[in-house]
């Protein structure tokens, strides 16, 4: 391996906006790590795009499970000795019905779910994972966010948003966005850079296929983000390269 080439990790990779984001950061020559749950389908993931000579490897990681963060942390430090981008791409969305206001609805338990692996899990595993993101020359974290953590355009009438609150994943992607906010502040003397990625509404599991964006234009946002040059943005929230309110 060529001491010179970029690692990252990816979380909930195996599929969806997480795996083109693997696909296109490798076809940049980035050394992905495609991490999933489920290690065989990790793999078979991955199988494709090694296919296609790229340069990614499946890893297992839950990330609700701490002993997953400690397991990749030491796997990386062993075999790379630095990580030079951070993709926080895996995320749950339980609320139900996208369209709905779920406020009056949504159990506590599925309140704590959401927030266990929208927020609470991605702080931890970057914690995990800053020491090695600080042996880089130029880290980039990128945090998996939503337009639907907009708390500006969920309190402006006639926005985008305006009547489509699903409150547990909305306000997990809230508290994410202030992770965002408070870690670009922490490394700002550092060459790391932080910043949530709204990729818009992209047909997967997730968005359904009624959403308008393909996969490829979803990752779109990830990729710049973690590629971004020395004088690029941090503690921003970004679709694409256009500035989202908070």
């Amino acid at each position: 391996m060529s001491e010179q080439k970029k690692v990252a990790l990816i979380t909930g990779a195996n599929k969806g906006i997480g795996l083109e984001t693997a696909r296109q950061l490798a076809a940049e020559g980035v050394i992905v790590l495609l991490g999933a749950r489920d290690i065989g389908r990790g793999d078979a993931a991955a199988a494709p795009l090694k296919a296609e000579g790229l340069d990614v490897r499946a890893v297992k990681i839950d990330v609700d499970d701490r002993e997953d963060h400690a397991a990749i942390a030491e796997l990386i430090e062993k075999e790379f000795g630095k990580l030079d981008i951070l993709v926080n791409n895996a995320g749950v969305q339980l609320d139900g019905e996208l369209g709905s206001n779920t406020t009056l609805t949504v159990s506590e338990a599925n309140i704590r779910k959401t927030f266990d692996t929208n927020f609470f899990a991605v702080v931890a595993l970057t914690e995990k994972l800053l020491p090695l993101l600080r042996k880089s020359e130029a880290a980039r974290i990128v945090n998996l966010s939503s337009v639907l953590g907009s708390l500006t355009l969920h309190a402006t009438k006639g926005s985008p948003i305006y009547d489509a609150k699903v409150f547990a994943y909305d306000t997990s992607k809230v508290a994410l966005n202030s992770f965002t906010i408070h870690l670009a502040h922490a490394l700002q003397d550092t060459q790391i850079t932080v910043n949530s990625a709204h990729p818009g509404w992209v047909k997967t599991d997730m968005g359904t296929d009624a959403a308008p964006m393909n996969v490829v234009d979803g990752a779109k946002t990830s990729v710049w983000l973690a590629t971004l040059p020395e004088d690029g943005p941090t503690g921003g929230f970004f679709h694409m390269q256009d500035t989202l309110p908070w």
